[in-house]
């Protein structure tokens, strides 16, 4: 079943002239290839996030991979690169002590914990999302009421109130779905991204 949704935000440096996804994508678009971006690294979320937004937007940004998601921040922080894709949950620290600037929440509608903080999808790039995302599986061959039984359990657990709102304060929006919701989103998320890859070349530089 899958369990939670991971919230990401589009961040860039305390004195970026950006203030949303828009005019990121405007500058980059006026400007192609002269704008970069950090990652955790060749192949990570943070990179797959921004390749699909150039890709969508039809923009050309240099790829700076860390060697992890903290570093990300710090790059980002010292204005070693323009912008990047971080959970909401990493940066939290960094935007509530205003080292970086948050502009854009890659979910379909804002979250609650930054609802002043508009969607990629309302400030230039309309049907965009990305999301990563936990779930809970079991060995191939599992008896089917075992499955059914730890599914059961598991949105039970994604309805109590206190669960909820320990998962929501740290970037983590509760789901709860069946096994077969599960197999469907990652049977059309290798699609997606395996003809991103090869669109993209992302992870062979």
């Amino acid at each position: 079943s899958l369990t939670v949704m991971v919230e990401w935000g589009l961040v860039v440096p305390p004195k970026s002239p950006y203030a949303n996804a828009g005019e990121l994508i405007a500058a980059a678009r006026q400007n192609p290839g002269q704008l970069n971006y950090g990652s955790a690294g060749n192949g990570s979320p943070q990179q797959i996030a921004m390749e699909l937004l150039a890709t969508e937007a039809g923009i050309k940004m240099t790829h700076i991979p860390y060697k992890g998601i903290n570093q990300t921040g710090i790059g980002v922080a010292s204005g070693e690169v323009q912008a990047a894709f971080i959970t909401l949950a990493s940066s939290k620290t960094l935007v509530k002590s205003n080292r970086i600037k948050l502009i854009g929440v890659t979910s379909p509608k804002r979250t609650s914990q930054y609802p002043n903080v508009p969607t990629i999808a309302e400030s230039g790039l309309p049907g965009f999302e990305f999301s990563a995302w936990f779930a809970l599986v079991a060995p191939a061959g599992t008896p089917q009421p075992i499955i059914q039984k730890l599914n059961a359990e598991l949105i039970k657990a994604m309805k109590d109130p206190t669960v909820r709102q320990q998962l929501l304060a740290n970037g983590l929006n509760p789901v709860g779905s069946s096994p077969e919701e599960l197999a469907k989103k990652i049977q059309d998320q290798l699609a997606s991204y395996a003809a991103l890859v090869k669109k993209t070349g992302m992870g062979t530089d």
